[in-house]
């Protein structure tokens, strides 16, 4: 090992260097296209994933897009039928209220004719009663005069017939007690 001179050296040097350099070059290219086949994967990866995905999304954005002008075309019907049943409501509230007071207008009025039916039905009454009361009697008192007339010319006719049945019925009477 004394031949180790400086060249020698050097040219030692330079060849584990360039040894080195083309090992690293190795390792790199090997970096490379582990790198390169990874890359490849991936996108083939990301493209079926695409593939896949890029009609759902695409439907997606069909979707929205038909919600979007969906909602464009339905929010100011929406807003009107709202505004409509609002005015409804309030129409409503304001002839309920209409109703309600003709209501209890139509009822204080059918109390008072109650009331005033109910006076003229017991004045009505009051008046027959009255008025029979009065045709009684008026026709009552003649009626037991003239039963009275009629009782006295029956007890008359009766007394007339009596005194002279009344002998007659004496003499019977006689002769049947003979007949012992």
């Amino acid at each position: 090992m004394q031949n180790l001179d400086n060249q020698t050296i050097q040219l030692a040097v330079v060849a584990i260097t360039a040894l080195v350099l083309l090992v690293q070059t190795i390792v790199l290219v090997a970096i490379y296209l582990a790198l390169s086949k990874a890359t490849k994967s991936l996108r083939e990866e990301v493209e079926d994933l695409r593939s896949s995905v890029m009609p759902v999304v695409d439907d997606s954005r069909e979707l929205i897009k038909n919600t979007r002008e969906f909602f464009s075309r339905v929010a100011p019907k929406v807003e009107a039928t709202v505004d409509d049943l609002s005015e409804m409501a309030h129409g409503m509230r304001e002839r309920t209220a209409d109703v309600e007071f003709a209501a209890k207008e139509i009822v204080e009025r059918v109390r008072q004719q109650t009331i005033r039916l109910d006076a003229m039905a017991t004045g009505t009454l009051d008046a027959v009663d009255r008025a029979s009361s009065f045709v009684a009697e008026v026709v009552s008192k003649p009626v037991r005069q003239l039963s009275g007339l009629l009782a006295a010319a029956k007890a008359i006719v009766e007394s007339l017939l009596a005194s002279e049945q009344a002998p007659r019925q004496t003499r019977s009477r006689d002769d049947e007690d003979m007949f012992l």
